[in-house]
């Protein structure tokens, strides 16, 4: 989308070097750059090498675990390799997890033997999991588990969408649970937020994807706005209606603040703290 292509069809010009201009001009530092599989991670680390402040993680999304199927073997090593021999950039392994609302992408014996298969890259590399958990709590829990003395470094489950209960059982796990714009669609997610102690809290945009939109329970508490056009009448300078991209982490950040009755500068250095060491200082 950031190239100006939508579901395969060219809108407007690539816009990827105003998007993060615009993110770093409104307070981000640092970014990192989500892999979904081997491809998708040469391609997020090659950004990440474009920028002293751009990393990227390395993994396989659950929804694309067919991918290690043709050989898992190999599959395996060409993550781990990419991992071990970019260290400076890479900050943690995934995105890899469950996804039970996608069983149309990828089965769910895939999805389970290769999740499980990704704590060895964790054990291996020392790095931190980037997690995905998608109506599959109970599985994704029994995995995470078994195979808890592998994560020597911790992990966050991102873009955070279950209950007060799920949340708490992942922070007895010790894990680190992330917030952005799908995370607060409903009174009942901002409900389950709140009960996130704030060191284990982390926020995100998840772009292009995971916009507060105007009908989210949330949007009320949304302050800073950008001015956006739709993608057939894109602008240079202009946010695109419906894509999600960095600078709008502010927003996130504004609805816990105001949800959680704190001050949002001691909220957002808390979560920038959190953010490093989870991560490794990165």
């Amino acid at each position: 989308m950031y190239q100006g292509f939508y579901h395969g069809k060219k809108h407007h010009d690539g816009d990827l070097q105003d998007v993060l201009d615009r993110a770093w001009s409104n307070g981000m530092q640092k970014m990192y750059i989500t892999g979904g599989s081997l491809k998708d991670s040469k391609r997020a680390l090659e950004l990440a090498k474009s920028h002293e402040n751009l990393y990227c993680t390395v993994g396989c999304h659950p929804t694309r675990c067919k991918e290690f199927t043709k050989d898992p073997d190999n599959y395996f090593k060409s993550l781990l390799d990419l991992i071990k021999e970019n260290r400076e950039k890479v900050v943690a392994v995934g995105e890899c997890g469950l996804d039970y609302d996608r069983l149309f992408f990828c089965p769910k014996d895939i999805q389970l033997q290769y999740f499980e298969r990704q704590f060895d890259l964790a054990e291996q590399s020392g790095l931190p999991m980037f997690l995905h958990c998608r109506a599959a709590a109970d599985d994704f829990l029994t995995i995470l588990r078994r195979n808890k003395h592998k994560m020597k470094s911790g992990g966050v489950v991102h873009s955070f969408t279950g209950t007060k209960e799920e949340a708490a059982s992942y922070i007895a796990e010790d894990l680190y649970i992330s917030i952005n714009g799908c995370s607060l669609k409903l009174q009942e997610n901002i409900d389950a937020m709140l009960t996130i102690p704030t060191n284990r809290l982390l926020i995100e945009t998840d772009g292009p994807w995971c916009e507060i939109k105007a009908t989210h329970a949330s949007s009320q508490y949304v302050k800073t706005k950008f001015k956006s056009v739709k993608k057939e009448k894109w602008q240079k300078g202009l946010h695109i209606k419906g894509r999600n991209e960095p600078c709008n982490i502010i927003q996130v950040l504004e609805v816990l603040a105001e949800t959680r009755k704190e001050d949002i500068i001691s909220l957002a250095d808390i979560i920038y703290n959190n953010t490093l060491k989870l991560f490794g200082g990165q």
